[in-house]
């Protein structure tokens, strides 16, 4: 069939002939031999991206990570450990002073000397003082301005010094902003961040630069020569010469790579593939925790779906146990959107149980009668939904065939209308759907104002509830344990009254590499295992 070549089926000969004279290298077969010789590492993304600036992608930051630095970073334990600051700061070590009478605090940051930018210029305190401004400016469009509007000022004594002072308490300051990553305030100032040229080729602090970033296709990076970190040895850092991400949505395809030896490293094989994967000769499965869990989520611009009575009787029309079941078993029922490892997790809650007889009499009382075809209405008003999920990411699709089975048992249609990549980020943040099904990743302290405030970067369904406002803000205002816990408490019953969305499963990350790439350590947070491929290398 002539047209366009598949991005999916770009070689590796041919990636790496894009990056500076490399081309020529010989990559026929997959042994520890060829890994010698190239020290290239081979990336499956199961997602789209739809730019690198890490503040304005809407999915996960696998590259971003491999790329720019924040002051902090979530370790394999969900520990915040120092990357560009030398320290974390807390109330025993002085980096965190309460001010105001305990209503406010500051937070200082001692920075890592000798860093450089990967076009050589140092990094600075200036850098981060500037990142605030740009994620904080009212014209650019970011993902999440999250720890912004808290911070009122910033000084920089020294160019290795930050003092961050705060409005208000912010318990969740290390998950926000500066974590992330840095911006560098000598190539930015000034410049418009929506069309910088930046967010297709970004200057960081970290291991590896861009190289190439071709849409839809693939990104290329090379080791950073300049990197600042060394191992226990002295050795600089990173040990890989190239990390290169191939861009590959369709499941098939991505199990396919791995078997032919194009792709040496997934970090969320999809469930329905990770079987197939055991005992295949040269490679390694590991089954990692995440900080993440499904959801199927109502748009509340629905009028249909704003009535409560019919999110509760689609809550109780799910059963969990053939969801799991058709995800080969990975997955962890759950009954809270608080994943149970956090300690403000309350087990005394419970979503709706799984009771189609309960669901039809809700719809009963509520005047939906069936139609001849099955599928219920009242007057005019007929129960079909747009059933959203993100196409090509074969778990949601899987769960996804199966919660429309469950529907229809109790009269309602939901029909797949799944978009891609970019088209699905703008779906789902815009309401264009009525059901969607989907995932959240947290950091070690999730910001749940996120997902449910009212005016929450991630609340694409529109749903708004004062109370929970209130709540939200007393838990993300807090460094009491005690208080922060009972809060939590709270925003979980009014979440499991209210249904905006169900809670559906727990997620785990099953991780598909190469066996002789050592010193691969899973992440379980959104700042995914990339924040740690500095210490990959190839086994000889």
């Amino acid at each position: 069939m002539g047209g366009r070549a598949d991005p999916a089926c770009w070689s590796r000969r041919a990636l790496l002939a894009g990056i500076g004279g490399t081309g020529a290298l010989a990559l026929t077969g997959c042994g520890p031999a060829r890994r010698g010789r190239d020290n290239t590492l081979v990336v499956g993304l199961t997602y789209d991206l739809d730019t690198l600036n890490v503040y304005s992608t809407g999915f996960l930051g696998d590259v971003e990570a491999a790329v720019v630095e924040g002051l902090l970073a979530p370790d394999e334990h969900a520990r915040y450990v120092p990357v560009l600051a030398t320290e974390v700061p807390t109330l025993a070590n002085g980096g965190i002073q309460l001010t105001d009478g305990g209503k406010g605090m500051t937070i200082t940051y001692k920075l890592r000397p000798g860093v450089l930018w990967h076009d050589g210029q140092p990094f600075t305190s200036a850098d981060v003082e500037f990142t605030w401004r740009a994620v904080k400016n009212p014209a650019f469009i970011a993902e999440s301005k999250d720890g912004t509007d808290e911070i009122v000022a910033i000084e920089t004594p020294d160019p290795l010094t930050v003092i961050c002072r705060y409005g208000r308490v912010s318990p969740t300051f290390a998950t926000t902003l500066f974590t992330f990553g840095i911006l560098p305030r000598h190539l930015l100032e000034g410049v418009d961040l929506n069309t910088a040229p930046y967010n297709e080729r970004p200057i960081g602090t970290g291991p590896f630069r861009v190289t190439a970033f071709k849409r839809g296709q693939y990104v290329l990076t090379e080791r950073f020569p300049n990197y600042w970190r060394r191992d226990a040895s002295g050795r600089r850092l990173p040990y890989l010469d190239r990390l290169i991400f191939k861009i590959i949505p369709n499941s098939n395809t991505l199990m396919t790579q791995i078997r032919s030896g194009e792709l040496d490293l997934v970090t969320q094989t999809p469930y329905d593939q990770a079987k197939q994967m055991r005992g295949m000769p040269g490679v390694e499965l590991l089954r990692a925790p995440l900080l993440s869990w499904q959801h199927l989520d109502f748009n509340m611009r629905n009028p249909l779906l704003a009535d409560r009575r019919l999110r509760l009787a689609i809550a109780h029309a799910i059963d969990r146990e053939p969801l799991v079941r058709a995800q080969g078993g990975f997955p962890i029922p759950i009954q809270s959107p608080v994943v149970p490892v956090f300690d403000f997790f309350d087990p005394s809650v419970r979503a709706p149980a799984f009771d189609p007889a309960t669901a039809r009499r809700l719809l009963d009382e509520a005047g939906f009668r069936p139609g001849s075809d099955g599928v219920r209405q009242r007057g005019a008003d007929r129960l079909a939904f747009r059933f959203l999920v993100q196409s090509g990411k074969g778990n949601d699709e899987l769960a996804q065939q199966v919660i429309i089975a469950q529907l229809k048992a109790i009269g309602i249609d939901a029909f797949a209308d799944n978009r891609t990549g970019v088209a699905y980020r703008q779906a789902r943040y815009t309401g264009q759907y009525d059901l969607n099904y989907a995932n959240w990743v947290t950091g070690a302290d999730p910001i749940y104002s996120r997902f449910y405030a009212t005016k929450g970067s991630n609340n694409g369904q529109k749903y708004s509830n004062p109370a929970l406002d209130r709540i939200l803000q007393a838990m993300e205002g807090t460094l009491d344990p005690a208080e922060r816990r009972c809060q939590g408490f709270a925003m979980q019953r009014i979440l499991l009254h209210d249904l905006p969305s169900i809670p559906i499963t727990s997620n785990v990350a099953v991780v598909t590499k190469r066996a002789g790439l050592a010193g691969f350590t899973p992440n379980p947070t959104n700042m995914t295992p990339f924040v740690g491929c500095a210490f990959w290398r190839w086994q000889a």
